[in-house]
């Protein structure tokens, strides 16, 4: 069914031009705009990015093409966008406190795979998290270019905690001998013990790289230990907690810039998009104040208040909780599959995604649990005495999803278009 934009509340005409070139797609624009603004975002991996970005996001930068480095271009007409990538690169190396930093990758898989191009030649061995116990595609898994390419061999998690077990990393890092090792992932709630890392990839001779891509925002607040002094290599995305543009970043030790660089550009890319170069940049200077550091600790705050209002209504959290941003939850006790209770929580209005667990026996397209998140919804100012009523929320709807009971889910959905216009989110022109 095609979404229309509510009669209620409807966009601002903000893209006059778009509207008038073509008014099908000005249209679904709005839509989305109306998805976002009325909808409980709970998706650990989204956000909503302030005014100041997507204005950013939009700007003639656009028209440029860059191929290169900012003094080492292969196109003339550069004197402007020199100075942009270097602002963003600047305010990259401050923010995380890295020797270098490279703006340009397109977004995170990319910038996962300049890493192993600077690093390895095919065929090395790389250890990284398993899929479904929480780790990324990139990291050596076998249908990813990097598991094809390269020897994946994958760590996980403790049956009886849920959490990374750092005697079976060693072990295999021992055993295998990686050239690289990746820490981080997509569903790890639990701080990350870099140095625990740092020390297994030093003993065997491996090159580190902590992928932040989910916690980047969260390390730059202060609510997340750094992995600067311990990495090799940072590799990130620019959205999720750090609320920036749809991009990625690698940060490195100044004896690794050079092979980094030579990855991305001419490695992997050409000329890069220097419109998210400036969002980018915008973002990271956001990154850098006071309040970005609240939103941080509040990320985290609200994401732990949540848990133990879950964890009361009997949901059971993958290793008891959450240290960051994102929960975990076992539905298999609760009687329904993690696919059919996020596709009623859509429903209802609260957006999550089904997700893994470790050691599910379901099938990943049809598996046990949810995958949450506090970034956009602590982005648009909703505090932790909120956690219950959302908490109740999703209890009601994943109990409804279980029973058919569709007049339930959309009750909550009233509830919730009601919390979302009480706390409107930051970036969206509606009227």
């Amino acid at each position: 069914m095609a979404v229309q934009p509510s009669d209620a509340r409807r966009p601002a005409q903000t893209r006059p031009a778009l509207a008038g070139a073509d008014p099908e797609l000005a249209a679904l624009v709005d839509a989305e705009e109306r998805l976002q603004a009325d909808t409980l975002r709970l998706i650990p991996s989204e956000n909503y990015v302030s005014a100041a970005v997507l204005e950013a996001s939009g700007t003639v930068l656009q028209n440029k093409y860059s191929e290169g480095y900012p003094g080492k271009r292969y196109y003339e007409g550069q004197q402007v966008i020199d100075q942009v990538e270097t602002l963003a690169v600047e305010r990259a190396k401050a923010l995380f406190g890295m020797d270098h930093a490279n703006v340009q990758p397109y977004s995170g898989s990319p910038a996962n795979l300049a890493v192993y191009m600077a690093f390895l030649e095919p065929g090395d061995t790389v250890l990284g998290m398993s899929l479904p116990m929480g780790g990324h595609l990139t990291h050596g898994w076998g249908v990813s270019a990097t598991g094809t390419w390269f020897r994946g061999v994958r760590y996980g998690v403790r049956r009886d905690t849920g959490r990374i077990d750092l005697d079976e990393v060693r072990d295999l890092a021992r055993a295998e001998r990686p050239k690289l090792i990746f820490c981080g992932g997509t569903a790890v709630p639990r701080v990350i013990d870099f140095a625990g890392f740092a020390e297994i990839a030093r003993e065997v001779g491996a090159v580190l790289v902590a992928d932040v891509a989910h916690i980047a925002g969260l390390i730059a607040g202060g609510a997340h230990p750094s992995p600067a002094p311990y990495a090799d290599v940072v590799s990130t995305t620019t959205h999720k907690t750090l609320r920036g543009p749809r991009g990625a970043m690698l940060l490195t030790r100044a004896e690794h810039a050079r092979a980094v660089d030579r990855a991305v550009f001419p490695g992997l890319q050409g000329g890069p998009h220097n419109q998210t170069t400036a969002a980018i940049a915008v973002a990271l200077k956001e990154a850098a104040g006071a309040d970005f550091a609240a939103y941080a600790h509040q990320v985290v705050a609200n994401a732990r208040a949540l848990g133990e209002e879950l964890a009361a209504r009997g949901f059971d959290l993958v290793s008891g909780g959450t240290d960051n941003h994102l929960l975990l939850a076992d539905l298999t006790g609760k009687g329904v599959s993690g696919k059919v209770a996020a596709k009623a929580l859509d429903r209802a209005g609260i957006v999550v995604n089904y997700n893994t667990v470790p050691y599910d026996p379901r099938k990943p397209f049809d598996p046990s649990g949810i995958r949450i998140g506090t970034p956009a919804l602590t982005s648009r100012g909703i505090p932790s005495s909120e956690m219950g009523a959302v908490a109740q929320w999703i209890d009601l709807v994943v109990d409804a999803a279980r029973t058919g009971d569709e007049s339930t889910v959309s009750k909550v959905r009233e509830e919730v278009r009601t919390m979302m216009d009480a706390y409107p989110a930051p970036g969206l022109p509606l009227a």
